[in-house]
Parts: structure tokens; C-alpha cells; sequence
């Protein structure tokens, strides 16, 4: 018999922290919180196996589960010294929540409360003596099982406690008495009659299983479907269902509900961190509906609170919920986040997990721990996301700036953040496609928001706590977050924020600093941060560990120099056409390309050659000694050439030809599929005048900057090439410019000649080119788009429908196609070194910055990756990663 429900409390439990793919997080930290002693409300979690049946079979259970669960709610009766569904004597209710193997924070479906009905409600007023609690309790459970299982939403609800505070004059929920909830319950029942055309379901069995499936079923909600998309969460892996004895913070003032984390998840500082509400369900303290308390004095100071922290109201419970922190923390050896209950005085803990945390705290916590001789340097290293690194690199506002401040509220999710307000995920969404950036503005998100917050510059909300909805998942985007900044009025409706006596509409720019709270009115200025301290120890630890060498792809001083302030090890990529587009030069390109004779041509040439050799200078100077590789001119050439009468007629001016001369031209190079046609090594060959003026502008940098004393070592690549003979004839003239060169400036110098493999005929004939070519420097963007017959350039559009689809994972040009792409530099790769085994091989297509793509060149044993200058960070994380074996991701199509 297969085994589907694992039972837990008491002190024991089956299984632990070791299934999580089983029992999913939340079911093996609860299972191993029982082993240690904690005291968890007893339960039982049915295993992520019974989600993929599920699936895997119409939507039906197996035959034998039904038959489980009962034993292990007999199980929990017995511990709990309760019976679910009693009418009379103790009462156990139940919650039943989802649990994957992965944290997805609010994207699926919990119910609370569960086994109440209209006599069970009556059993619990005469235990508790509480007939307050206990109807508050109905209410909730009514609402919340209405929304999950039986599709009433909960906004139904929400208007008719609205028209009720309304009616009888009372703003909060705890100003409701008993009977008002009775008469709101009476209302609740009588929508979900309305809505579904049945009575609210009063068997406690008909309701756990209703809850069951929903769970289930929420595995495939669009939220959690883009949650998964967004965080590369396989569908297949599945969610448990925790079904868990209910305990209550909301049964006076001897009780309470908080969450909190073992250090801070924004900053990492190991001081003890979180939330609580006297009175209240886990629910109130996220959803924002009431401002939570800190726990301790010293955060209660550093936030300016003046609510009561948990230290000063209930000290013996405050410190018994230290030491549990303190026992999870050691025995996790990571930074804990905890949910607890406090009911009648007596401390529960509900929940832990490794926190999600924002990328400095994420290295603050990996740094001090292992300082701390918890954990070592290569546990260090993992336990810092690559991808989240790109947190670190995003602006902070400059603090000369002037500022006009509108409001303050939690510093939720650091950094800074500029945009268009909008008020819904929808207008967010958008608007970001028609490349606006929004600010999402929201009372309170919610986990159906997620779409506009993956796609928002920042998030502003004028409710909720450092643990709201939106905190934890802007947290864990990398998203700046400004929560529960009360100052400010929303209008929804009007489209419009009030702050003070003013008013701004959808549309207007504002500005959020996630790192102090404050919002800002307009476009506030923004400095980059100083990757020094924790980030520079860390770094440090990765260089050690890595194999693969970082290189960027930069032609600009700036981006060369960022490029080196970041780590990087060389260029891999100096995209010289973009060198072409400067004011002062483009007009000689433009004669260049106009021109009906050599000599024409080369007197434009001649031009644009000291423009040239001064930005390889800049470059080999700044990269100090460093491999800089030069691909000659890649693009067609109609890309170069104007528009607009005015430029025609400046090129014809300069060119000393008619403008009907230069538009015939433009009309002759015109090609319909110019990714396919005339460019690379074939410009080369057809224009071989153009590559030599590339090749002596190179090399008489080489000369200057070695003439200086200063060490310089350029790599030459030649785009394009498919036939053996186009490398082979391009490689003879480059070495003649050098002789020349050389001989001309009495200088020596080293380089090398390679070329770029972009064409799955380039990749299979690697061998015989390698005859020649001392590098291969694999460009996946091209050798995408020729592998799978795709536009890079008009692809995006039906790509993102066949990700939706699951036609496809990813979109192959941002993460590599290991099953196809990455076949051919795998071929190429072990067929150029068969021909020759020392040459040197990297990839500079975008993919050089994917973390996946970086562990698969790590696998096929590149040299090395190049990627965009604010990248170089992510891939030297993600070098290290792959050199420790850590999250390889397929990405095959």
C-alpha cells in the first residue's frame, strides 16, 4: 500500500527536514520542528505524490486515501485531546494548507478554521466562554472557505461588512460584538445560497475535503502558475496539503499571533526581527488590515514605533519564542522565518523555513555566518543566488539630490525606484509593455497582483507590515517596496493619491526609496552602490572557488571601466559597429558606404581610422594587460545609413553625390532578411578594405599602448563565418596588417585571430577551422536564431505564448537552449580541440550573464563567459556555483 499521509506532534513525527520533496517545505520543517521538541499543533500533511496523481488522473484521489486521512485525524484527536467536528465537549477545527517544495509565498490557498458549522460554533462558545471569538471565528472560516472552495469572492463579503459598519457606526472588526457577527454570518450564508445556488456545507468531513481539493487545485492558479514561470518552479514537482490543529491568537488579550525571522531579512543584521498582533489571526498581521507591533525594544526603537513591542507585554513568552529562534537558527544553520500563536498564554510555533531575504542581507547573513564558523566558504557562496545579486547593481538615491517628499512607510524592499503611477496589476502590465515604468500603487496587493509586480519598477502600498504581501514577494523579486505608508489616501475610483493637500493622478512620476520608506515626488536622481564590505569578501570566495573565467562585452570606456569595477577579467565582446554611430563619425561611415570606387572608399576609410585606433587605446588602457577581444564589423550596412531628406542630403553633401545617388544606394543594400544576407566576414571579403582599416586601427593601438611599456593582448574575431575558406582568407589579411604594423612602428606585439561561431555550419565544421582559428567565441544570440529559424528581433510576442503554452520553457534567448544550441558548442567545442587542444573558447552572447547558461558552459568547458557589464557579478556567482554543482537548471526546448 503506498503510503500518502505522514503524521506529526507530540514530539514525533515521520519523516523531516530531509523530504521536503515529499512532504513539501512547510510539512518536513513542521515535521522536524516535532522531533526537536517545539511544540507544534499536531496534524498530518498528504504528500506532494497525491498532487501529482491528482493530475495525473482526471482530478480524483487514490482509492485509499480517504482511509489514511481519517486514521491520521484520529491521530491528531488523540494528541490534542479534541474531536473534529464535536458538538459537544473539546472541539477540534482544523487549517489545511498548501505546502510545495519551494517557498510561493500567498499564491495558494489556506482555509482556517475549518470544522465550524452552526452547532459546532455553539460547542466552542460553551468551551471558550467566549461567544465573541467564537462567532468572529464562523465568520472568518465562511468567508474564507466561500472564496477558496466555493468561488464567492471575498470582496462579496467584504461589502457587506462594509454596509454593516456602516449601518450600526463601527469602523474596526474589534469593535463588532457577538451578535453583530450572528447577523453578518446570517448575511454570509445567505450570498453563498445567492452565488451558488446551495447552503454553506455544515459536514465537517464534506467541508475538509472541499479544502483538500482546492488546495490542490490551486497548484494550477494563474498566480501560482506565474509564480512558478517567474522563479523557474517545475510544475511537476506539486504542492502537499497541511491539515493542522487550529490554535487561536484571537481569543483575548492573553493571546496573539506574529510573525518573525531569526535576523533581518532586509538587511541581514543578526538581531531578531518581526511582527505580532494581540487578539488576532495569523491573517490579520499580512493582510493590513491592522498595523502590527514589533517584538522587540531595540526594533521598536529603530522603526519610531510607539505601539507596545511583544518584550514589554508578554517578557516570559517573548523570551521562550527567543530561544526557539535561537534552537532553529543553530539547527538549520540559516536565517529562519517563523510563524507563531500565542493562545490562553500558551506559545506555539506554526511554521519555519530558510527566510527569503534581499540580496545584501543574503550576503551579510552568508558572510557572518560562516565568520561565525556556522556554515564554510563554499556554504557561503551558495547561499546567494546568482539572479539575486542584480539587487545590489540596481540605483540608490543620491543623497545630494533635492527631494520633495510626500509621505513615509516601511523601508520593505531596498533600493530606489522611479515611475508612472498606476493603481492595478492590469494597467501595470500594460503599460511596462508599451515600455512605460510604472510605480504599482496598492492599498494592499494581493497574490492575484503578481503579474504587475514582476513587471514594476517598485511597489508603493498604503497598508501592511515589513511581512505584508507585498514586502515578502517584492523581497524576493528584487523589487524596491515602500509598505504601509498610512500618510497617504488612495482613490481608486478617481485615480489619484492624496498626500497632504496634494493630489497626484495615474500617470504622474513619483519616486520610492525601499531602503528608508520614504515616497517621492517626481524623478528624484540615483548613484550606483559601493560593492565593497560583505560583497567584496564574498566575491572573494567566489574567485577562489570558480573555474570560468568572467569577461564582458564592452567598446565604451564607461562600460569598460564599470566592467573592471565589477571584476571582470577582459572583453569578450567589442562590438565595433557600435563604435560607428558617434555624431563626428557616422558621417564617414555613411561616404564610406555611398562611395562607387575603391578610392572613394578608402579616403572615407581614412577618416573614420583615428576614431578608431583612440577608442582601442581607451580600451587597452583601461583593460590594463587584460584579453580584449575586437570582432570586426558585423551588421549590413544599410543599418548605417539615414533616414530622414535632411540626412540624405548631408551624406550626399559630404560624399560629393545627389541625394537621388545616395537613395539609390540605400535602395540597392536594402535586403529583406538582412540577419541572413550581406554582414559579417562576407562585408569582409566583398569589402575587404573595410576590415583592413579595422585590423591597422587595432594594431597600431597595440603599438602605442606597448610603446608606453604597458602590456596589451588583442584578440581579433571574424563574425559570420560558415565556409573554412572565408576564415582562412580574412586571417591571411589580418596577419599581413599586423606585419605591416609592425613594421612600420618597429613595435612587438602578440595577438591572436579567432572567429565567432553563430552558424550550426560554423559549429559542425569546427574542426577544419580551428586549422586556422587560435578562438572560438560562441554568439548564441545568433546561433539561436539560425538553430531555431527565429527573429530575435519579432520572436517575443508568440515566444511568451509558448512559454504559456508549454510548448517551451524559456525563451531561448535568455536562457540557452542546452538540448539544441548548446549540442552544437558541444560539438564545435570537441571538435575544435581535437584539432587544436589548447584553443581558447568562450560565448559572449547575452546568454554569458544567465546563471543556467553559465553553469552549462562550466559543464562543456568553456574558458570563459562575457556578459554586459552589470552582469559580471551575477556570472562570477554563478561560475562558483556550477564549479560546487549547485542548481543546474536544464533549459532544453
Amino acid at each position: 500500500m503506498t503510503k500518502w499521509v505522514y503524521s506529526f506532534g507530540d514530539g514525533k513525527a515521520e519523516g523531516g527536514s530531509k523530504d521536503k520533496n515529499l512532504l513539501g517545505g512547510k510539512g518536513a520543517n513542521l515535521a522536524e520542528m516535532s522531533n526537536l521538541g517545539i511544540p507544534v499543533p499536531a496534524g498530518f500533511t498528504i504528500s506532494t505524490e497525491v498532487c501529482t496523481y491528482y493530475y495525473e488522473n482526471k482530478e480524483t484521489y487514490p482509492s485509499d486515501l480517504k482511509d489514511q486521512v481519517t486514521a491520521a485525524m484520529a491521530g491528531v484527536e488523540k494528541i490534542m485531546s479534541a474531536k473534529f467536528g464535536a458538538t459537544d465537549g473539546p472541539l477540534l477545527l482544523v487549517s489545511v494548507r498548501s505546502g510545495a517544495r519551494a517557498s510561493m509565498p500567498g499564491m495558494m490557498d489556506t482555509v482556517l478554521n475549518l470544522g465550524l458549522n452552526d452547532v459546532t460554533v455553539q460547542n466552542l462558545v460553551k468551551l471558550t466562554g467566549n461567544e465573541r471569538f467564537a462567532y468572529d471565528s464562523y465568520r472568518r472560516f465562511i468567508q474564507m472557505y466561500s472564496d477558496v472552495v466555493l468561488g464567492v469572492g471575498k470582496h462579496e463579503f467584504e461589502i457587506l461588512i462594509d454596509h454593516y459598519k456602516e449601518k450600526v457606526n463601527k469602523v474596526y472588526d474589534v469593535d463588532m460584538t457577538a451578535d453583530d457577527w450572528k447577523a453578518l454570518i446570517e448575511q454570509y450564508k445567505a450570498e453563498v445560497q445567492k452565488e451558488t445556488g446551495k447552503q454553506f456545507p455544515q459536514d465537517p468531513q464534506e467541508q475538509l475535503y472541499g479544502a483538500i481539493g482546492a488546495v490542490f487545485g490551486s497548484w494550477m492558479n494563474k498566480r501560482a502558475i506565474t509564480y512558478r514561470k517567474l522563479n523557474s518552479i517545475p510544475d511537476h514537482w506539486g504542492t502537499a496539503v497541511n491539515v493542522q490543529a487550529m490554535v487561536f491568537g484571537n481569543m483575548g488579550d492573553d493571546s496573539a499571533t506574529g510573525v518573525c525571522f531569526s535576523r533581518n531579512p532586509s538587511t541581514g543584521e543578526n538581531l531578531f526581527y518581526g511582527e505580532y498582533l494581540v487578539n488576532a489571526q495569523g491573517e490579520d498581521v499580512v493582510a493590513g488590515i491592522r498595523t502590527p507591533q514589533p517584538l522587540s525594544l531595540a526594533e521598536k526603537t529603530a522603526i519610531g514605533s510607539d505601539l507596545p513591542a511583544m518584550e514589554e507585554t508578554l517578557p516570559s513568552l517573548y523570551h521562550e519564542l527567543v530561544s526557539f529562534r535561537d534552537r532553529l537558527e543553530t539547527h538549520y544553520h540559516d536565517m529562519q522565518d517563523m510563524e507563531f500563536t500565542i493562545q490562553k498564554g500558551k506559545l506555539w510555533m506554526l511554521q519555519t523555513r530558510n527566510g527569503k531575504r534581499t540580496a545584501a542581507a543574503a550576503l551579510r547573513i552568508a558572510v557572518e555566518m560562516c565568520e561565525e564558523g556556522v556554515i564554510d566558504k563554499a556554504e557561503a557562496v551558495k547561499r546567494v543566488d546568482p539572479a539575486q545579486l542584480d539587487q545590489l547593481l540596481h540605483p540608490m538615491i543620491d543623497p545630494k539630490a533635492t527631494k520633495d517628499p510626500l509621505g513615509k512607510g516601511l523601508p520593505a524592499s531596498p533600493g530606489a525606484a522611479s515611475g508612472q503611477i498606476v493603481f492595478s496589476a492590469e494597467d501595470a502590465e500594460a503599460w511596462a509593455k508599451a515600455g512605460k515604468k510604472v510605480i504599482l500603487t496598492r492599498i494592499e496587493t494581493s497574490p492575484e497582483d503578481i503579474g504587475g509586480m514582476h513587471v514594476a519598477q517598485g511597489i508603493l502600498t498604503t497598508r501592511g507590515g515589513m511581512t505584508s504581501h507585498a514586502a515578502v514577494v517584492a523581497r524576493g523579486m528584487g523589487t524596491p517596496c515602500v509598505a504601509g505608508a498610512g500618510e497617504l489616501r488612495i482613490d481608486y475610483a478617481a485615480k489619484t493619491i492624496t498626500a497632504g493637500n496634494r493630489v497626484l493622478k495615474e500617470g504622474d512620476v513619483i519616486t520610492i526609496d525601499g531602503s528608508n520608506g520614504q515616497v517621492l515626488n517626481g524623478e528624484v536622481p540615483k548613484i550606483q552602490p559601493e560593492l565593497t564590505g560583505d560583497f567584496g569578501k564574498l566575491m572573494g570566495w567566489v574567485d577562489e572557488i570558480r573555474k570560468l573565467r568572467v569577461r564582458a562585452n564592452a567598446e565604451t570606456p564607461l562600460d569598460a571601466s564599470t566592467a573592471r569595477n565589477f571584476g571582470c577579467e577582459g572583453i569578450g565582446l567589442c562590438r565595433t559597429e557600435h563604435m560607428f554611430f558617434d555624431p563626428q563619425r557616422i558621417i564617414h561611415v555613411r561616404e564610406m558606404i555611398v562611395a562607387t570606387t575603391l578610392e572613394e572608399r578608402r579616403a572615407a576609410l581614412e577618416k573614420l581610422l583615428p576614431y578608431q585606433r583612440d577608442d582601442f587605446i581607451k580600451l587597452f588602457t583601461i583593460m590594463a594587460g587584460l584579453p580584449v577581444t575586437i570582432r570586426l564589423l558585423d551588421p549590413p550596412l544599410h543599418e548605417f545609413l539615414p533616414h530622414t531628406d535632411a540626412d540624405f542630403a548631408e551624406v550626399a553633401n559630404a560624399a560629393g553625390k545627389t541625394v537621388a545617388d545616395v537613395k539609390a544606394k540605400a535602395s540597392q543594400l536594402h535586403e529583406a532578411n538582412p540577419m541572413l544576407g550581406h554582414r559579417g566576414c562576407r562585408l569582409g571579403i566583398t569589402y575587404p578594405e573595410i576590415y583592413e582599416m579595422q585590423c591597422r586601427a587595432i594594431f597600431q593601438a597595440v603599438a602605442d599602448v606597448k610603446m608606453k611599456g604597458e602590456t596589451v593582448l588583442p584578440e581579433v574575431m571574424i563574425p559570420l563565418v560558415a565556409v573554412k575558406s572565408e576564415f582562412d582568407r580574412l586571417k591571411k589579411m589580418v596577419d599581413a596588417v599586423a606585419a605591416e604594423t609592425m613594421e612600420k612602428t618597429g613595435a612587438k606585439f602578440e595577438y591572436m585571430v579567432g572567429t565567432m561561431i553563430e552558424l550550426p555550419r560554423a559549429a559542425l565544421i569546427a574542426d577544419k577551422i580551428a586549422e586556422g582559428a587560435q578562438f572560438f567565441s560562441f554568439g548564441t544570440n545568433d546561433l539561436t536564431q539560425t538553430t531555431f529559424g527565429l527573429s530575435r528581433d519579432d520572436a517575443g510576442p508568440f515566444l511568451v505564448q509558448y512559454q504559456e503554452l508549454g510548448v517551451i520553457p524559456n525563451d531561448p534567448f535568455a536562457s540557452l537552449d542546452q538540448e539544441g544550441v548548446g549540442e552544437l558548442m558541444k560539438i564545435a567545442s570537441e571538435r575544435g580541440r581535437k584539432t587544436r587542444p589548447d584553443i581558447k573558447l568562450g560565448i559572449c552572447g547575452e546568454h554569458g550573464g544567465d546563471p543556467a547558461s553559465v553553469h552549462f558552459c562550466h559543464l562543456i568547458g568553456l574558458n570563459y563567459v562575457s556578459c554586459s557589464p552589470y552582469r559580471v557579478p551575477i556570472a562570477r556567482l554563478a561560475a562558483a556555483h556550477a564549479a560546487l554543482g549547485v542548481g543546474m537548471v536544464s533549459t532544453t526546448a
